[in-house]
């Protein structure tokens, strides 16, 4: 009768065991999986987190501000005072907040023109709504043209050492554009109708 107590003893403690490694074991790997998710995004805002955004390139510096319009979301500041085009911003924004980097890797400071980052494509500041600020630097594109090399947020990481990351080349596509591509389209015409107006 004891034995029998025992044994069930046993195997209930075995089966109780059992269980609680298995949930440990299903709840590690869900963890893992997230940490490494998370390891590959750019940035953790949201898009309703983005309150000003700025992008300098070779050419232009374009300057961009949330408005309080539910119908026209951004205006440019810098160089026109003018309506965003929505479509436009829509594209880089989407690009900040899901972009994720293929690869990164670890160059020295003094190797940053090898990846073009010491004259970069464009170099892309956000501020936050709570006053953070993000940056993403874009530079040449890697050897199978695939990716852009870029440094995110390089202000906050070591000055001997920089971590590169690979992002799509989307990025380029997204800032490569005429200044009137920022524009809403009435605008636009508003300003060619004003200035024929004046031709006149």
């Amino acid at each position: 009768m004891k034995l029998q107590k025992r044994t069930w003893g046993l195997l209930s403690a075995a089966v109780f065991l059992c269980t609680a490694v298995y949930i440990y074991e299903i709840k590690f790997q869900k963890q893992q999986s997230q940490i490494k998710s998370n390891n590959n995004e750019l940035f953790d805002f949201t898009e309703e987190d983005i309150k000003n955004i700025t992008i300098k390139t070779e050419q232009n510096t374009l300057k961009f501000q949330r408005t309080e319009d539910d119908k026209k979301f951004w205006k440019m500041t810098q160089p026109k005072q003018k309506t965003a085009n929505d479509a436009t911003i829509s594209f880089l924004i989407n690009l900040l907040v899901t972009g994720e980097s293929e690869r990164r890797f670890t160059i020295s400071t003094s190797q940053q023109k090898d990846y073009g980052l010491n004259k970069p494509l464009a170099t892309i500041e956000v501020i936050l709504n709570d006053g953070s600020k993000h940056q993403i630097v874009l530079g040449n594109s890697d050897f199978s043209d695939s990716f852009l090399y870029a440094k995110i947020d390089s202000d906050n990481q070591d000055t001997a050492e920089l971590i590169i990351s690979l992002v799509s080349k989307n990025y380029q596509y997204a800032i490569d554009r005429k200044i009137d591509e920022w524009l809403e389209i009435n605008d636009n015409e508003s300003s060619k109708r004003s200035e024929n107006t004046e031709i006149n």
